[in-house]
């Protein structure tokens, strides 16, 4: 999974296209970042960016992205509907995927030290990156917006987290915070009723409704002891949600900002939605996302269907994709496309170049002049293939008729299986990259005694990447042994001969990828390491040759 995080940078300019072009562009300039959406708002004078990459690469694009609007913004002639209190507002990082929220956290105050060091900024974080609980709400931090800026600088009590502590009335100062990734995410309705809409809303939104006495639309709104209106909460936590009525479709939707979706998924907002407007003798016809949403929220979404139906959940990501897809109707107003909607597939490189291949070119460029692909990424294609029939085994096994209270055990396995076989596949290009780095480093100058040295530091480096990734696919391609083991003793019996070729294709990957450890451990000049790489190889070649002798045995026996 790649390590991917949203940044989401709030500028202070919604009408001068010259300046919103001369922001963008300098995000543009980063590597490894992409550009996902860039919304002006006229009316707020205000400027949404949305972009996504590596961590590292989104913390640079931010600060120059900053750097240009703190020049070209002045905050002093700045009028707008929205709440604002600098050139650049607010820049929460979300985590998307390969990060963790905590992990998110240091970005967050790495960036802001970044920005009060490079930019002399004023900065205070907020959300989850807040340094106290004061800070955490962005309207707390907001409090007075611009117009009370230089008045609050000198209260020590609401001293920048990072910066100066003196107003800057140019660019103000700029809230940095992380925070979960928030999914628009509309219900669709059999009604054209705003107020049952609403009503449902009312249903799942956190904050509910108002309590009344009598006639819960038209009765007496209830007090607490303190004056203040009571509000019966709703069902689902982290959503905001209201009824309307859209035009374009002729029907009512539920629209919800799910602003965690750690706490409650899009799936769970879905049935959520489901079991109350059904209460309320309305029928969900499908759903629609607007904006982009992360791959796990997909196939969390994707499993979640399957085990309902009591399916095997280790099947492809297509097929968990196309699951949640028609579970939840998300095609229903238009079509799902997953390569513009899921986050990683709009910002991901293209498929490896053996791994994208056809069976038939794979084989073709194998036995081509070109010395990649060689017996190391065929290694990790058999044992994908391996993995995969195991894999095959156990999902046919989940549905076979008369097995149904067995279908979670065997899913389980099919999960196994299919970790192992997706690894493999990534480490078919894998391995060949790793002989490229060779190449490469042979070919650096060699002419004076430091060019020397970095070369042959080079080499050493490079021949460790290609013991150490025939290594992983013998791990990976044994790990995969013990799902083939098990389907050949209680896998459905019709295909019991699939994982006794899923063993064959095993135990060759393992052999034929300690062959490129050993070719490449004789040119290591640290000896000490070639003899672990060996000794760690050996010892798992013997375990599966091991490996596939109990499995064929037991195929024989049931065969």
């Amino acid at each position: 999974m790649q390590n991917l995080i949203e940044c989401v940078p709030n500028f202070s300019e919604g009408r001068d296209r010259v300046v919103i072009d001369a922001i963008v562009g300098e995000i543009e300039t980063v590597d490894g970042v992409t550009l996902l959406d860039v919304d002006p708002g006229a009316a707020t004078n205000r400027t949404v960016v949305t972009f996504v990459g590596p961590p590292d690469e989104v913390i640079e694009a931010a600060v120059r992205a900053i750097a240009k609007a703190t020049e070209l913004i002045d905050m002093s002639q700045h009028a707008g509907e929205h709440p604002r209190f600098g050139a650049t507002d607010v820049c929460p990082l979300v985590p998307v995927s390969g990060i963790s929220m905590e992990e998110t956290v240091e970005y967050a105050r790495e960036l802001a030290q970044r920005l009060a060091d490079e930019l002399g900024l004023s900065i205070y974080c907020y959300e989850d990156a807040a340094l106290s609980a004061a800070r955490r709400n962005l309207a707390d931090v907001r409090e007075g917006e611009y117009e009370g800026l230089a008045s609050r600088l000198e209260d020590p009590g609401w001293k920048p987290d990072f910066g100066p502590a003196t107003f800057n009335p140019r660019s103000g100062a700029t809230a940095v915070g992380a925070r979960g990734f928030l999914v628009a995410y509309n219900v669709n309705l059999n009604t054209t009723s705003t107020r049952r809409a609403n009503a449902i809303a009312f249903d799942v939104r956190e904050r509910g409704r108002l309590k009344r006495t009598g006639d819960p639309l038209t009765g007496t709104i209830e007090l607490d002891e303190d004056g203040e209106q009571v509000w019966v909460p709703g069902s689902l936590e982290k959503v905001k949600a209201i009824g309307w009525f859209i035009d374009e479709y002729g029907v009512a939707q539920i629209s919800m900002n799910l602003t965690d979706i750690g706490v409650t998924p899009v799936h769970v907002a879905f049935d959520e939605v489901v079991a109350r407007a059904d209460a309320r003798g309305i029928r969900v016809t499908g759903s629609e996302l607007v904006g982009l949403i992360p791959l796990k929220s997909m196939l969390d979404a994707g499993r979640h269907y399957l085990r309902k139906q009591h399916r095997s959940t280790g099947v492809s990501e297509d097929e968990l994709i196309k699951i949640a897809v028609k579970s939840m109707g998300l095609d229903e107003l238009g079509p799902f496309d997953p390569q513009e909607k899921i986050i990683e597939y709009a910002v991901a490189p293209p498929a490896g170049r053996l791994a994208g291949l056809a069976v038939k070119r794979f084989v073709e460029e194998t036995a081509s002049e070109s010395v990649a692909p060689g017996g190391g990424s065929v290694s990790a294609n058999l044992g994908a293939l391996g993995a995969a029939l195991g894999t095959m085994v156990a999902n046919l096994s989940s549905h076979k008729r008369g097995w149904d209270d067995r279908w979670e055990e065997f899913s389980d396995w099919a999960e196994k299986g299919k970790a192992c076989h997706d690894e493999l596949v990534k480490l078919i290009d894998a391995d060949t990259e790793a002989f490229t780095e060779i190449m490469a480093a042979f070919g650096l100058p060699n002419t004076s005694a430091a060019e020397k040295s970095q070369r042959s530091e080079a080499i050493q480096a490079a021949t460790r990447l290609a013991i150490e990734i025939p290594l992983r696919v013998m791990e990976v391609s044994l790990q995969s042994m013990e799902v083939i083991a098990k389907m050949a003793t209680i896998g459905i019996p019709a295909s019991v001969s699939d994982a006794g070729v899923g063993a064959l294709c095993a135990r060759s990957a393992v052999m034929g990828a300690y062959l490129n450890v050993r070719i490449n451990a004789a040119t290591l000049s640290d000896r000490t390491k070639a003899a672990e790489y060996l000794e760690r190889g050996l010892e798992m070649q013997d375990r599966a040759v091991a490996a596939e002798a109990e499995i064929l045995a037991e195929v024989d026996r049931r065969l």
